[in-house]
């Protein structure tokens, strides 16, 4: 398995740990002691790296059962903490001048969905299946993600992930959601949509279709396959092994 998937660096684990939900503590009947949260995390990470079934996590390991992480990191979405702990590294990054608000950039992703669960597509033209779509700063940071059925048209979720991106804090004045300029293939080609985003303040650059390759705009939106590429890394978000749609967004 490999030890490097199970370490969780000390720069993470200090701007995560400050996020995690108190545990109240019990007096008259204790129990068990429970797990460390830093542990259980590892595991958690274990089982993304490697795409592993939570009840096959060896607690040889030190990370507890698998039920155990799968339990944590469910509390933990219903907690917000990987909604909050994106807000504060997008914040950091927004302070140190390392996002490109001058652009963002939309692509989607189908992955297969072998459990089934409440996004995966039933359609048999497009078999069984869910889809990532993913917006990034024009640097390719990913600023919002959506799950939804295989089967979905992408420029559906356009708007949707649009209205997902957080509200970044900046240096100086209010917070910031909103990029100068959208780029997105021929698949979010509809006049409507564009009409939509320049009501929103941004400027739409979708390719159209029925027009030839070379519009040079795949020099700006390749960022944002690279990080479906990246995130399609974890072997867990490869495939879609969870039925629970919040525990594979998790």
């Amino acid at each position: 398995m490999g030890a490097s998937p199970c370490i969780v660096p000390n720069e993470l684990w200090d701007r995560l740990e400050p996020l995690l939900p108190k545990r109240p503590r019990r007096f008259r009947y204790p129990g068990r002691k429970p797990l460390p949260d830093r542990e259980v995390l590892c595991g958690i990470l274990s089982v993304l790296h490697t795409g592993i079934q939570w009840e096959h996590l060896p607690q040889e390991l030190g990370f507890g059962s698998g039920m155990t992480c799968w339990r944590r990191l469910r509390h933990w979405n219903e907690a917000g903490v990987w909604q909050r702990l994106h807000e504060v590294l997008l914040a950091e990054l927004n302070a140190a001048a390392r996002l490109d608000w001058s652009r963002c950039v939309v692509d989607s992703s189908h992955v297969r969905a072998l459990k089934g669960g409440s996004t995966r597509a039933r359609r048999r033209s497009t078999g069984a299946g869910s889809k990532h779509h993913v917006i990034t700063d024009g640097h390719g940071t990913p600023l919002a993600v959506l799950l939804t059925g295989g089967n979905r048209n992408d420029v559906t979720q356009l708007l949707p992930l649009l209205d997902a991106v957080p509200p970044v804090r900046d240096r100086i004045g209010d917070p910031r959601r909103r990029p100068d300029s959208l780029f997105a293939g021929r698949g979010y080609d509809h006049d409507v949509y564009r009409d939509q985003v320049r009501a929103r303040g941004i400027v739409p650059a979708i390719a159209r279709r029925g027009i030839m390759h070379g519009t040079g705009l795949g020099t700006y939106r390749w960022v944002v396959e690279r990080t479906i590429a990246w995130l399609h890394g974890f072997r867990r978000l490869r495939i879609r092994w969870e039925r629970r749609a919040d525990i594979h967004e998790a």
